[in-house]
């Protein structure tokens, strides 16, 4: 997969700074991570429910499968940026909230 430069100033633009927008891209690819970690580990056990404990030591070409399946998406991180440059992602200061 190769390399793809991001603008900062068009990150700059969806936020107040630079910092802010890499902040707000960074937890909302922190979300897309555990989310991705939970269907790969739900997927994972649905494998492992069916297999008996005698072929443990063979490889299981679906685990395998769905492996490659996940290694083959998107990086959360690069999800989360054009997310974010697409105006996709909606945030606010928690001094807001309190209000």
């Amino acid at each position: 997969m190769p390399l793809q430069p991001i603008d900062l100033s068009k990150l700059n633009v969806k936020a107040a700074n630079i910092y802010e927008a890499i902040i707000v891209a960074a937890l909302e690819a922190r979300r897309i991570n555990s989310e991705n970690k939970l269907e790969f580990n739900t997927l994972l056990n649905n494998l492992t429910l069916g297999a008996e404990d005698d072929f443990e030591d063979r490889d299981n070409t679906e685990q395998l499968k769905i492996s490659l399946e996940f290694e083959k998406r998107p990086k959360p991180h690069m999800i989360a940026l054009q997310k974010l440059l697409d105006g996709k992602i909606k945030y606010r200061y928690k001094e807001e909230e309190q209000s």
